[in-house]
């Protein structure tokens, strides 16, 4: 690849940003010298309206700061430690494809685990190439459940992710119910349609255990504990269908499993729910009130309310509402949620590897799978797209897994993660800015098409590259195979059934819109279950949830653990990418009347531990969030605390009651001095 740059004049280019946030923002980028200096907002997606957020904004930190891999690198002395010896990229691919085929000669293919999740979130950098080497070497499967396994599980089997309300159109609503998300930090082009939306009258609502910006917005803002969303929801329920607000006739024409989801909520009392709760359940009845009410009204349903216990049951009670309440079939009225499934894309249709039959490992379980006695054991592991040690529960099992000598892991990141300093191999890989790639928003209803706008930095590559590379040397390439790229984004699009369109207008515009680009639920969308209805007791997970669907399992506070830490997302991060660009102290937030019965001041030095562990940080005296919960943000690094340790330190790693989702919200803990 060769970019033509004027030495001396800025030139400009678009682009679009693949990180993991629902909009999807395109991107003008300023150049000089070769050199990327300033990123900044454009109109082509007309949602996100040329304005971006703060940490993209920053990302040219990220494309050449310290932290920046720029050539592989092969481990010296022990692991945890960091220290590392620059290589070729033939002597690295070469050691990989060597341990590669000693533990699948040893052990079998399983004996391989691939470790990713977002990383940039395009069709052409994760599920292609390297679905293509990892299904030929017949290596472990892994369950991306970290997050949003139980919303994506729900809303398939309710309504077959039948695309959402598009932002524009929050604008119509007569009532907005923000529930379990905060647009504020991660997708902030949904808040100006909010705020237009209340300055037409509309009522706003915000279901949250913090003081959210929006919340301080809000008409009516409930502070609810940690887990219970679905006795809420379930509180709302019963009252559409006592007070004759439920639409009957149209569950009657249109869904499956009312019945029997009016008896599981019957009894749920508002004084019930309030008890669980701890929201007043005067607050429950004016919730219940405005939304039977209100039309249009619709529920803007985040992840929060999944990363529980009762994650997938209380994800069933909020996606439900709309059908009982009979919110659909209007502009602005309904539901959203992601959007993704809008698209109807296969990213890996150019594969040519089907998916084997190999053991699927949770990677919410990723520390207990390589510290307990597997068959086979995992002998490599592969980790890019992601960094584990920030962001999985149970952080100090994942680290000793980590430590294994007789691990070979290979890290293939842009930057040096926490998870790199226990790797093997390091390789160093492309932003989106340095490769090609093909994404779909989740929240705004475009998908775009990017080239390189900048050379790579140092001897970074992109995923493609690498993983057909070694498809190569491991001798599993198939005469025929598809390897450009552009072969891959045409298969990428054959299932959508639009492709000759959508790459038309790749190529006019960048991107493509949906058909339809505003959905209207119930009129121009509908759901997308086998018999064409609303699903709203699925028997396989009515038999997969420990309580039945709609059930709901015990606070695990204790008279020793009675605080709930919480860990939502900031504007400071994408999960933990560009976490290296923070280099702050990041502090616990805690209610005064929690800190004042523990004697504890704002800015001291405070401990937080469970039976897992414990972490040193400062702490932060705040009414944003309710006494009973403490807040130690998502996507910290090892540097964002006195002793290198983070909320997930004291997350257990026990699974949601549908999909195996983790259970962030389930840590409890005590505070005292440090």
């Amino acid at each position: 690849m060769h970019l033509a740059m004027s030495p001396t004049t800025p030139e400009t280019a678009t682009t679009y940003c693949p990180l993991d946030c629902p909009d999807s923002c395109s991107l003008t980028v300023q150049i000089e010298d070769g050199r990327l200096t300033k990123l900044d907002g454009d109109h082509r997606n007309p949602v996100t309206a040329g304005f971006i957020c703060t940490k993209v904004r920053h990302y040219p930190e990220h494309v050449y700061g310290p932290h920046r891999l720029r050539q592989p690198a092969l481990r010296e002395g022990a692991k945890g430690q960091g220290n590392f010896r620059p290589v070729s990229w033939d002597e690295a691919l070469g050691r990989i494809a060597e341990r590669i085929g000693e533990a699948r000669h040893r052990w079998g293919g399983e004996a391989i685990l691939p470790f990713f999740y977002g990383g940039s979130n395009g069709l052409l950098t994760q599920g292609a190439a390297d679905a293509r080497l990892f299904r030929r070497l017949g290596s472990s499967r892994l369950a991306r459940t970290v997050c949003a396994a139980p919303t994506t599980r729900i809303a398939s089997a309710f309504y077959g992710r039948m695309p959402g309300v598009a932002y524009p159109d929050f604008a119509e609503a007569k009532l907005i119910v923000i529930w379990g998300q905060n647009p504020s930090a991660s997708s902030i082009h949904l808040v100006p349609y909010v705020l237009e939306a209340q300055k037409r009258g509309a009522r706003l609502v915000v279901v949250d255990p913090r003081r959210i910006p929006l919340a301080t917005k809000a008409d009516l803002h409930l502070a609810l504990r940690p887990g219970t969303d679905v006795a809420v929801a379930l509180a709302l329920h019963r009252h559409l269908f006592t007070s004759g607000a439920a639409d009957r006739a149209f569950l009657s024409t249109h869904a499956h499993g009312a019945e029997e989801l009016e008896r599981r909520a019957s009894p749920w009392t508002f004084e019930r729910a309030a008890e669980v709760s701890g929201v007043p359940a005067a607050d429950l009845e004016q919730l219940a009130r405005l939304y039977a009410e209100s039309s249009p009204a619709l529920v803007r349903c985040g992840w929060g309310p999944e990363r529980n216990r009762n994650g997938g049951s209380a994800v069933a009670a909020i996606l439900a509402l709309p059908a009982v309440g009979g919110k659909f079939g209007v502009v602005g009225g309904g539901y959203t949620m992601s959007n993704s499934g809008a698209w109807n894309l296969d990213a890996s249709a150019a594969v040519a590897a089907a998916e084997p039959a190999t053991r699927l490992i949770n990677m919410n379980h990723l520390g207990r799978t390589l510290l307990e006695e597997e068959d086979p054991p995992v002998g490599v592991l592969f980790v890019y797209n992601a960094n584990p040690l920030a962001t999985l529960p149970d952080q100090e099992r994942v680290r000793r897994g980590l430590a294994r000598e007789d691990l070979f892991t290979v890290v293939f990141d842009a930057v040096h993660t926490d998870t790199a300093r226990y790797a093997d191999v390091l390789l160093p890989a492309t932003t989106f800015l340095e490769h090609e790639d093909l994404s779909r928003g989740y929240g705004s209803y475009v998908a775009q098409r990017s080239r390189p706008v900048i050379e790579p930095v140092g001897e970074a590559r992109p995923n493609h590259a690498v993983f057909l590379e070694l498809v190569h040397r491991l001798g599993l390439y198939r005469p025929g195979d598809v390897e450009d790229l552009d072969g891959f984004a045409r298969a990428a699009l054959e299932r959508n059934g639009r492709a000759e369109e959508i790459a038309a207008s790749f190529a006019a515009r960048g991107l493509a819109e949906t058909d339809p680009v505003r959905p209207v639920q119930m009129v121009n969308v509908f759901p997308r279950t086998s018999d064409g209805k609303i699903h709203l007791l699925p028997p396989e997970l009515d038999r997969e949830a420990p309580a039945g669907l709609y059930g709901y399992q015990s606070d695990p506070a204790t008279e020793a653990r009675p605080l709930a830490l919480i860990s939502p997302a900031t504007s400071r991060t994408v999960s933990s990418t560009l976490g290296e660009l923070d280099r702050r102290t990041i502090p616990l937030e805690m209610h005064p009347d929690d800190a004042a019965a523990r004697g504890l001041t704002d800015g001291e030095v405070v401990r937080v531990w469970n039976e897992l562990g414990e972490v040193r940080c400062l702490l932060k005296v705040s009414r944003e969030v309710r006494p009973g919960v403490v807040f130690l943000p998502k996507g910290l690094w090892s540097h964002h605390t006195l002793n290198g340790l983070t909320s997930n330190a004291l997350t257990p790693d026990t699974l949601t009651d549908v999909a195996g989702g983790a259970c962030f919200n389930d840590a409890r803990v005590e505070v005292g001095r440090g």
